[in-house]
């Protein structure tokens, strides 16, 4: 089981990345744990058509909070740490929501694999 939390960027990539390894490997699951259901409203539409492609091609999604909240990426992002063995992540600098997480994950002890190094 993969767990995304459907954001712009690595995010999306790791997930496109894990329905094409799922067309060879049937036992592979994504599963989108979502900070929100208006998550995509104020992206672009092509982005937003990515992310609808997301939803309906994802084994399972978790919406997190049903409306936006200050904070309800934050709490997405310990979600997914809590409910994962390893965190995936591309992590270039020591600030922002990537190391809050990095480093909640450390805090956690899950094994972190960092692509970016």
């Amino acid at each position: 089981m993969f767990l995304s939390g459907g954001a712009l960027g690595f995010d999306t990539l790791a997930a496109q990345a894990v329905l094409v390894l799922r067309n060879s490997h049937p036992d592979v699951t994504l599963v989108l744990a979502l900070p929100c259901r208006s998550q995509a409203d104020r992206w672009c539409r092509a982005d937003q058509e990515m992310y609808q492609m997301l939803l309906r091609e994802a084994d399972r999604v978790i919406y997190v909070s049903e409306e936006y909240f200050p904070g309800c990426m934050q709490k997405r992002n310990r979600f997914l740490v809590d409910h994962a063995d390893t965190c995936l992540c591309f992590l270039r600098s020591c600030r922002g929501g990537t190391w809050n997480t990095v480093s909640y994950a450390y805090d956690s002890g899950r094994n972190i694999q960092n692509l970016a190094d």
